[in-house]
């Protein structure tokens, strides 16, 4: 199997409060379901490389709360997120609150889409912000980077789980 890497698309169209994103992964849709599903298996690929991950909190359910910790093993800092689920997480739609805890009460509204290619999946990632400010402070700050890594993290792992 080949694990060939599709870039990650950012599209931030001027005046929007929106961030879409979009990225292939060679897998099907019930595997990467699965990787975002699983705390195991999502410590293991989401964020970037050079971090830990520690997932403190995963009830993927409506209501249910999540949170996660970066850690730096170099400095020793650490980078807290949460949010809360709504509705019922599935692979057609996963929506969710994002906040980082290093600028509290800048919220945004997240949803996820899986689609179904075939053996391949089209992971799509919508987030609403709450200030055109806001979402462009989250691009600045390297939101495409940490996502990129940790899509190729996830290429890893889910060619490591159809081994």
């Amino acid at each position: 199997m080949t694990t060939a890497t599709t870039p990650l698309t950012v599209t931030a169209e001027p005046g929007s409060h929106a961030v879409i994103t979009e990225r292939e992964v060679d897998a099907p849709r019930d595997i990467v379901f699965r990787c975002y599903t699983d705390p195991t298996l999502l410590a293991k690929w989401l964020g970037p490389r050079k971090y830990g991950m520690r997932v403190e909190a995963f009830e993927p359910r409506h209501g249910g709360a999540w949170r996660y910790v970066n850690t730096d093993p170099e400095s020793g800092m650490e980078f807290e997120f949460r949010g809360i689920f709504h509705g019922e997480p599935s692979p057609d739609r996963w929506v969710q609150t994002f906040e980082f805890l290093g600028a509290p009460g800048y919220v945004s509204l997240d949803t996820l889409e899986l689609v179904d290619l075939g053996g391949r999946t089209l992971i799509r990632t919508t987030s609403i912000h709450q200030t055109v400010e806001a979402r462009d402070a989250m691009i600045e700050h390297g939101m495409a980077d940490g996502m990129a890594d940790g899509y190729s993290r996830l290429d890893e792992l889910v060619a490591s789980l159809q081994a």
